[in-house]
């Protein structure tokens, strides 16, 4: 029984270690940013760009990547050449 009990509280006694540092890896530095490997609480938006729909299929892709065509947002010419020749 006295073994059984010594590695119960060795195994719970690394596995609080082990979350602890963890904990501390995770926090912020005095430098105000994150240490290493921890993610940020907010992901940078300025450099993000509107998604348009495709006409066709229904694929949302970026603005920058759709084909544009008569007014209308495609995925790419085929979709574009299939759309237009379709009765509206």
């Amino acid at each position: 029984m006295g073994k059984i009990l010594f590695w119960f509280i060795l195994i719970l006694a690394v596995l609080i270690g082990a979350r602890l540092v963890a904990r501390s890896a995770s926090k912020p530095t005095p430098s105000g940013r994150l240490s290493k490997g921890a993610q940020p609480a907010q992901a940078d938006m300025s450099e993000a760009e509107a998604m348009v729909r495709c006409q066709q299929c229904g694929i949302h892709l970026p603005r920058s990547e759709a084909f544009l065509s008569n007014g209308k947002t495609w995925c790419g010419p085929e979709h574009a050449r299939i759309g237009q020749s379709k009765p509206d």
